[in-house]
Protein backbone atom coordinates (compact mmCIF):
# COMPACT_ATOMS: atom_id res chain seq x y z
CA UNK A 1 0.00 0.00 0.00
CA UNK A 2 2.89 2.26 0.71
CA UNK A 3 4.41 2.29 -3.03
CA UNK A 4 0.57 2.97 -4.01
CA UNK A 5 0.40 5.96 -1.65
CA UNK A 6 3.83 7.20 -3.07
CA UNK A 7 2.90 6.82 -6.39
CA UNK A 8 -1.04 8.36 -6.11
CA UNK A 9 0.64 11.47 -4.44
CA UNK A 10 3.72 12.12 -6.59
CA UNK A 11 3.78 14.23 -10.24
CA UNK A 12 4.22 11.61 -11.79
CA UNK A 13 0.23 10.13 -11.31
CA UNK A 14 -0.78 13.40 -12.15
CA UNK A 15 1.41 13.82 -15.44
CA UNK A 16 -0.04 10.51 -16.38
CA UNK A 17 -3.89 11.90 -16.28
CA UNK A 18 -2.87 14.81 -17.65
CA UNK A 19 -1.36 13.46 -20.64
CA UNK A 20 -3.95 10.93 -21.58
CA UNK A 21 -6.14 13.29 -21.73
CA UNK A 22 -3.72 15.56 -24.11
CA UNK A 23 -3.79 12.18 -26.05
CA UNK A 24 -7.10 11.93 -26.28
CA UNK A 25 -7.80 15.52 -26.97
CA UNK A 26 -5.19 15.06 -29.65
CA UNK A 27 -6.73 11.82 -31.04
CA UNK A 28 -10.36 13.70 -31.26
CA UNK A 29 -8.19 16.48 -33.28
CA UNK A 30 -7.18 13.90 -35.32
CA UNK A 31 -10.21 12.54 -36.55
CA UNK A 32 -11.91 15.96 -36.78
CA UNK A 33 -9.45 17.73 -38.57
CA UNK A 34 -7.59 15.28 -40.44
CA UNK A 35 -9.78 12.53 -40.84
CA UNK A 36 -12.93 14.73 -41.63
CA UNK A 37 -14.53 12.99 -39.24
CA UNK A 38 -17.93 16.02 -37.79
CA UNK A 39 -18.02 16.03 -33.93
CA UNK A 40 -22.03 15.45 -32.98
CA UNK A 41 -22.85 18.47 -29.99
CA UNK A 42 -22.39 15.40 -27.64
CA UNK A 43 -18.90 14.35 -28.69
CA UNK A 44 -17.91 18.28 -28.42
CA UNK A 45 -19.51 18.37 -24.35
CA UNK A 46 -17.37 14.89 -24.00
CA UNK A 47 -14.35 17.03 -25.33
CA UNK A 48 -15.17 18.98 -22.73
CA UNK A 49 -15.03 16.48 -20.55
CA UNK A 50 -11.84 15.37 -21.60
CA UNK A 51 -10.33 18.87 -21.26
CA UNK A 52 -11.52 19.02 -16.94
CA UNK A 53 -9.58 15.52 -16.90
CA UNK A 54 -6.70 17.75 -18.73
CA UNK A 55 -6.83 20.74 -16.01
CA UNK A 56 -7.32 18.03 -12.97
CA UNK A 57 -3.74 16.73 -13.73
CA UNK A 58 -2.50 19.77 -14.28
CA UNK A 59 -3.67 21.19 -10.91
CA UNK A 60 -2.35 17.77 -9.57
CA UNK A 61 0.69 18.58 -11.51
CA UNK A 62 1.33 22.23 -10.02
CA UNK A 63 0.17 21.18 -6.63
CA UNK A 64 1.12 17.47 -5.53
CA UNK A 65 2.50 18.07 -2.39
CA UNK A 66 -0.47 19.76 -0.82
CA UNK A 67 -3.31 17.55 0.06
CA UNK A 68 -5.69 20.19 -0.41
CA UNK A 69 -4.66 20.41 -3.75
CA UNK A 70 -4.60 16.97 -4.57
CA UNK A 71 -8.38 17.08 -3.25
CA UNK A 72 -9.45 19.26 -6.09
CA UNK A 73 -7.55 17.46 -8.68
CA UNK A 74 -9.66 14.19 -7.49
CA UNK A 75 -12.63 16.24 -7.26
CA UNK A 76 -12.87 17.77 -10.60
CA UNK A 77 -10.94 14.16 -12.12
CA UNK A 78 -14.15 12.67 -10.48
CA UNK A 79 -16.60 14.97 -12.00
CA UNK A 80 -14.92 15.12 -15.34
CA UNK A 81 -15.07 11.20 -15.65
CA UNK A 82 -18.12 10.95 -14.18
CA UNK A 83 -19.93 13.73 -16.65
CA UNK A 84 -17.96 11.99 -19.49
CA UNK A 85 -19.43 8.84 -18.92
CA UNK A 86 -23.09 9.87 -18.89
CA UNK A 87 -22.37 11.83 -21.69
CA UNK A 88 -20.81 8.83 -23.75
CA UNK A 89 -23.20 6.52 -22.63
CA UNK A 90 -26.25 8.53 -23.88
CA UNK A 91 -24.34 9.17 -26.90
CA UNK A 92 -24.20 5.02 -27.46
CA UNK A 93 -27.61 4.70 -26.52
CA UNK A 94 -28.94 7.59 -29.39
CA UNK A 95 -26.95 5.50 -31.93
CA UNK A 96 -27.80 2.19 -30.93
CA UNK A 97 -31.50 3.25 -30.54
CA UNK A 98 -31.93 6.42 -32.90
CA UNK A 99 -35.45 7.83 -32.11
CA UNK A 100 -36.33 11.03 -34.17
CA UNK A 101 -37.53 12.09 -30.74
CA UNK A 102 -34.35 11.91 -29.02
CA UNK A 103 -32.10 14.28 -30.95
CA UNK A 104 -29.24 16.15 -29.93
CA UNK A 105 -29.42 19.79 -30.74
CA UNK A 106 -27.22 21.77 -33.09
CA UNK A 107 -25.50 23.91 -31.35
CA UNK A 108 -24.17 23.33 -27.61
CA UNK A 109 -25.49 25.04 -24.67
CA UNK A 110 -22.40 26.21 -23.13
CA UNK A 111 -23.07 29.13 -20.32
CA UNK A 112 -23.54 32.62 -21.87
CA UNK A 113 -19.89 33.86 -19.71
CA UNK A 114 -18.29 30.64 -21.28
CA UNK A 115 -19.52 30.30 -25.49
CA UNK A 116 -16.45 27.79 -26.40
CA UNK A 117 -18.44 27.26 -30.30
CA UNK A 118 -17.69 31.06 -30.34
CA UNK A 119 -14.40 31.45 -29.09
CA UNK A 120 -12.79 28.57 -30.39
CA UNK A 121 -15.02 26.91 -33.53
CA UNK A 122 -12.52 24.69 -34.59
CA UNK A 123 -12.24 22.97 -31.23
CA UNK A 124 -15.82 23.41 -29.99
CA UNK A 125 -18.61 23.82 -32.55
CA UNK A 126 -20.52 20.61 -34.03
CA UNK A 127 -20.73 19.58 -37.38
CA UNK A 128 -22.17 16.01 -37.23
CA UNK A 129 -25.16 14.38 -36.10
CA UNK A 130 -25.47 12.25 -32.63
CA UNK A 131 -27.17 9.32 -34.65
CA UNK A 132 -24.00 9.10 -37.14
CA UNK A 133 -21.56 6.40 -36.55
CA UNK A 134 -18.25 7.53 -38.95
CA UNK A 135 -15.72 5.77 -37.48
CA UNK A 136 -15.48 2.18 -35.55
CA UNK A 137 -12.21 0.14 -34.60
CA UNK A 138 -12.68 -3.83 -33.93
CA UNK A 139 -16.63 -3.22 -34.12
CA UNK A 140 -16.50 -0.37 -31.68
CA UNK A 141 -17.88 2.25 -32.30
CA UNK A 142 -15.51 6.05 -31.03
CA UNK A 143 -18.45 6.64 -28.54
CA UNK A 144 -18.42 2.89 -27.40
CA UNK A 145 -14.56 3.63 -27.09
CA UNK A 146 -15.35 6.68 -24.83
CA UNK A 147 -17.16 4.65 -22.53
CA UNK A 148 -14.01 2.37 -22.49
CA UNK A 149 -12.12 5.71 -21.86
CA UNK A 150 -14.14 6.91 -19.11
CA UNK A 151 -15.01 3.83 -17.40
CA UNK A 152 -10.62 4.11 -17.19
CA UNK A 153 -10.61 7.29 -15.69
CA UNK A 154 -13.53 6.09 -13.08
CA UNK A 155 -11.66 2.63 -12.37
CA UNK A 156 -8.29 4.34 -11.94
CA UNK A 157 -9.69 7.27 -9.79
CA UNK A 158 -11.28 4.94 -7.15
CA UNK A 159 -8.20 3.43 -7.35
CA UNK A 160 -5.83 6.81 -6.92
CA UNK A 161 -8.25 8.68 -4.13
CA UNK A 162 -7.68 7.40 -1.14
CA UNK A 163 -3.96 6.86 -1.78
CA UNK A 164 -3.90 10.53 -3.09
CA UNK A 165 -5.49 11.87 -0.07
CA UNK A 166 -3.52 10.45 2.74
CA UNK A 167 -1.31 12.99 4.12
CA UNK A 168 2.18 13.63 2.83
CA UNK A 169 4.75 11.78 4.58
CA UNK A 170 7.64 13.63 4.90
CA UNK A 171 11.14 11.69 4.09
Amino acid sequence: MTVLTQFAQSRMAWMILMTSAIVLEMCALFFQHIMKLDPCVMCIYQRVAVFGLLFAGLIGVIGYPFRLIRFIGVLIWGISSAWGLKLALELVEMQTNPSPFSTCSFLPEFPTWMPLHEWLPSVFLPTGMCTDIPWEMFGITMSQWMVVAFSTYLIALVVFIIPALMPTKKA
